[in-house]
């Protein structure tokens, strides 16, 4: 069936005005994925000092220089699993772009494949562990003259001495919440999985940050920057590795 030309012209500027909106919908999106958690862990780190919630919490646990509540169950249960998930994850995740580099109708898992395996080398690994842990110097708890150590307290923005302390963040808590990874995966085609993913993360790395803190290991804002990290390194891969934009996972899930 021909159409007029008028009918041409108005059926082209739907279809501009469309792609018009759906790019400005993009756009939205991914500056408030970079935005909001940079947002709250700047004010949850402003609340955190200005109450003093990094001594406070961590005294609690704290008794005559010990940490007793460290070393009792699930706690220190957690800290003897330390990144075993993350990397099994990560495992899975090599698995993943190998078989899809193998198998033509597997393609669609090489993308996903490498995100875990970048995330967890750069996040819990580079970012987190090689740079930040080692270099930053910020005293553990157990460290500080407040809590029966020896250093004076530094907040989280104060770099100490490298190799001084290796207090932020926590590696620990940085692996746990690697557990949220799938969460991006399945983030745009499967949001029902993809907030399970999420939650259970989430849950699985405050635990983690509980049993750091009981332990004497790391404050409250080295657990939260150690999600911040993880995160904002996770939003970043989401987005070069082009997953927001995925539309096989669904077909083949």
């Amino acid at each position: 069936m021909n159409m007029s030309p008028d009918k041409q012209d108005k059926c082209v500027n739907e279809v501009v005005s469309c792609s018009k909106h759906a790019e400005n919908n993009f756009k939205l999106t991914k500056a408030r994925d970079f935005a909001l958690p940079v947002i709250f862990l700047v004010m949850a780190t402003i609340v955190i000092a200005v109450t003093g919630a990094d001594l406070k919490l961590s005294g609690l646990f704290c008794f005559d220089g010990k940490w007793p509540i460290g070393d009792q169950q699930p706690w220190h249960f957690l800290y003897l699993l330390d990144r075993v998930p993350s990397i099994g994850l990560g495992l899975c995740g090599l698995a993943a772009a190998i078989i899809g580099g193998v198998y033509k109708q597997r393609r669609s898992w090489i993308s996903p494949g490498i995100f875990l395996v970048l995330l967890l080398t750069l996040g819990p690994g580079l970012v987190v562990n090689v740079i930040f842990k080692e270099y930053w110097g910020r005293p553990r708890p157990r460290e500080v003259v407040q809590l029966g150590g020896k250093k004076g307290f530094l907040q989280p923005w104060q770099k100490g001495v490298a190799h001084g302390g290796r207090s932020f963040p926590s590696g620990h808590s940085s692996a746990a919440f690697f557990m949220t990874a799938p969460f991006f995966i399945y983030r745009r085609n499967k949001p029902g999985v993809a907030r399970l993913w999420l939650m259970g993360g989430v849950c699985f790395g405050l635990m983690m940050s509980v049993a750091r803190i009981a332990q004497g290991g790391h404050f409250l804002s080295d657990n939260l920057w150690a999600w911040g990290m993880v995160h904002l390194m996770a939003v970043t891969l989401y987005y070069l590795l082009k997953l927001d934009r995925d539309e096989t996972l669904s077909a083949e899930s």
